[in-house]
């Protein structure tokens, strides 16, 4: 008896340990509302920036935070934004708040931006993918701050791709807002810990250092598989897009449809010049994908949402699938695939008939050192 009863009281401690709730950065006031108390604040924040069912911005101003600016990165303050669209500057209906964006030729705040600014924060959910591109976004905003001497609050949270790091490290010379740095498509960090690797591998312009303080998470490791609240941007509405977004963004660098404009974004992908017999769908112009690829036109292809979990890979079976499948091959790839791949030797391993397993491993070795780098500045047990 004695020893049942110890069993289910062992049962129960790993139960309760295992519903202990991640806390984000976000959440976590204490450990930061000093750092802001008397500041002029501007903040760097989306649709994601939340504290339970409030925006950030409304919960700090109610703990009477003094934010004066917001800074707005790709799809908008609100997150409505299509993806690559121009947003001008703004004030925020709710709270009277400028709002200047930092996405198209105006990235990085300038002096007369940071004029009024003491201190900045930055709070975006990011998915763990190089070329999504709110880590290019926090690298511009670090850049600016170490410039200007403005010290820089990154409240973090976890990533729902945390828990593997896979693809070919960037090459430098295919650099661009989709890839800035050598990392591998699927880095396996937090924003917080990318933003200490950028400072500590001196990877900012000039060799610049920012003032960093990183609000780490509670209660989580790169072994917790995390449950976004809220869609990360437009076209990522669920977590079935989340974990096939490092897959299938490569068809953004194809003639082919991954789903924009359909109920289905990053889950499906297709063409008309494909067997009729496929799976079809048809891209429409909606709010988040106003004139998505092969707009209103008949796609056939495959449904991929019932493959979406927790991988540990990026699948280069559905791309290479597809190239094989399209009639007029000189024209499937476009310019931005290289800058997407981070090289321009993946297109050549598809051309060439490469196999998934003759392609990934030739990325081990780069993988291999990104490693080694990613330990040092980690803030959660690894996977």
């Amino acid at each position: 008896m004695k020893r049942l009863l110890f069993i289910l009281l062992v049962c129960n401690c790993f139960s309760a340990i295992a519903q202990v709730p991640v806390l984000t950065g976000a959440e976590r006031t204490d450990a930061y509302l000093p750092l802001l108390q008397g500041k002029r604040v501007g903040m760097l924040v989306n649709q994601t920036s939340i504290i339970g069912n409030s925006h950030l911005v409304d919960s700090l101003l109610q703990r009477n935070v003094r934010i004066v600016k917001i800074f707005s990165p790709e799809h908008g303050f609100r997150g409505e934004a299509d993806a690559g669209e121009k947003i001008g500057n703004t004030k925020d209906r709710k709270t009277g708040l400028p709002i200047v964006s930092l996405y198209g030729k105006h990235r990085k705040p300038d002096a007369t931006d940071l004029a009024d600014v003491d201190i900045l924060v930055f709070d975006l959910q990011d998915v763990g993918t190089r070329f999504y591109t709110y880590i290019s976004s926090l690298e511009e905003l670090m850049e600016a701050a170490a410039e200007h001497h403005k010290p820089l609050l990154v409240l973090d949270r976890p990533n729902p791709n945390g828990h593997y790091i896979d693809g070919p490290v960037l090459d430098t010379a295919f650099r661009s807002f989709v890839g800035m740095q050598p990392i591998p498509t699927v880095h396996g960090m937090t924003v917080g810990e990318y933003a200490k690797m950028l400072n500590g591998e001196g990877w900012l312009r000039y060799k610049a250092q920012c003032e960093l303080t990183v609000i780490p998470c509670a209660n989580y490791t790169h072994r917790t598989l995390y449950q976004l609240p809220v869609k990360p941007s437009p076209n990522l509405p669920n977590m079935a897009s989340i974990y096939l977004y490092p897959s299938t963004c490569l068809f953004e660098g194809t003639v082919f449809s991954l789903g924009r404009g359909t109920e289905k974004p990053f889950q499906v992908y297709g063409h008309p010049k494909l067997p009729k017999n496929l799976f079809s769908f048809t891209p429409r112009s909606m709010p988040g994908a106003k004139s998505p690829v092969l707009m209103d036109q008949t796609c056939y292809g495959y449904d991929l949402s019932h493959e979406a979990h927790a991988d540990n890979k990026i699948r280069l079976d559905w791309i290479i699938n597809a190239y094989q499948l399209y009639p007029d091959k000189e024209k499937f790839f476009n310019a931005f695939f290289n800058k997407l791949a981070g090289n321009k030797e993946l297109m050549q391993q598809i051309k060439a008939g490469k196999s998934p397993d003759e392609i990934r491993r030739t990325w081990e070795p780069g993988l291999a050192a990104f490693q080694q780098v990613r330990r040092k500045y980690l803030l959660y047990e690894d996977f």
